[in-house]
């Protein structure tokens, strides 16, 4: 009984020191530079670290092109038959009921324009719908109301919660990133295809990284995917976009995109901390 007690106490203490070092393996990620997250009075969209982001990007600047020809078009329209048109200028009202020539040009120039817009929008939707094979799978869950994430390839999951305001500069954060910075985010290498299979364990959740273009809904009983390939080293937030309860607002996403040899010693370090060290403490209470 004794023996066993002190096995133990031993085993609680090596996973408390495993866990000590992991902890610091993630928390020495640093120097990193915020890339993605919002900024106080400004326009447009988050930098693009994604090329699904800067398709979007582009897919929005020509869709803002072509609606503001059509807007300033009709409103020309609208303005020369009021002037021309109107009863002081024109007090016989014209009797036509058609014109042919009129009718088929507005229901031809239509149809072009969706085609063009078509050929551009369709390639951009396909991409994103159509998985790549790849390097690093992510099973993302939502919870009321934080994050649970699984490294499927490496027997590694961990949950992330909003980080409270006290606690931000302990773990590198800016006092202004309160509400998007997490305890432990997702460590992903740059340059690497990563697959995000997104679902929710309660109600409806959304996953969402502005400065990747990636937004999925987390839908209990259903595994969905989305994927990205971050081509940029840097910290990028995102949070819940689906009105999920009463604190909906505080179920923030951090991820850090860093080099393939600062990810795999951060795995190495998550791996223990994460994975082994649970069980060495399950192991000790026992």
């Amino acid at each position: 009984m004794r023996t066993a007690k002190y096995l133990a106490g031993f085993i609680s203490f090596f996973a408390g020191l495993t866990l000590a070092g992991a902890t610091l393996a993630q928390d020495g990620i640093t120097g990193l530079e915020t890339l993605g997250k919002p900024t106080p009075k400004a326009l447009g969209f988050q930098p693009s670290a994604t090329e699904l982001m800067r398709d979007i990007v582009f897919l929005d600047t020509m869709l803002l092109w072509v609606i503001a020809i059509i807007s300033i078009f009709v409103t020309l329209l609208l303005a020369w038959v009021v002037v021309r048109y109107n009863a002081r200028r024109n007090p016989v009202a014209g009797t036509f009921t058609h014109n042919s020539a009129v009718e088929i040009a507005w229901t031809i120039v239509p149809i072009v324009i969706l085609i063009v817009v078509g050929a551009f929008s369709l390639p951009i939707l396909f991409k994103q719908l159509e998985i790549p094979e790849a390097d690093i799978t992510i099973k993302a869950t939502g919870n009321q109301w934080y994050w649970s994430y699984e490294y499927t390839d490496d027997n590694l999951g961990f949950d992330s919660f909003l980080l409270e305001r006290e606690d931000l500069a302990e773990y590198g954060y800016a006092p202004d990133e309160y509400l998007l910075a997490t305890d432990n985010a997702v460590v992903i290498p740059v340059n690497k295809n990563i697959v995000v299979q997104v679902t929710g364990s309660d109600v409806i959740h959304a996953w969402t990284i502005p400065a990747f273009g990636v937004k999925q809904d987390a839908v209990p009983g259903r595994l969905a995917e989305l994927w990205f390939n971050a081509e940029k080293e840097g910290v990028y937030f995102g949070q819940c976009s689906e009105l999920c309860g009463k604190d909906h607002a505080y179920m923030p996403i951090t991820v850090k995109v860093v080099s393939q040899e600062v990810y795999d010693n951060w795995l190495k370090g998550a791996k223990v901390e994460f994975a082994n060290g649970p069980a060495a403490i399950a192991v000790a209470a026992n």
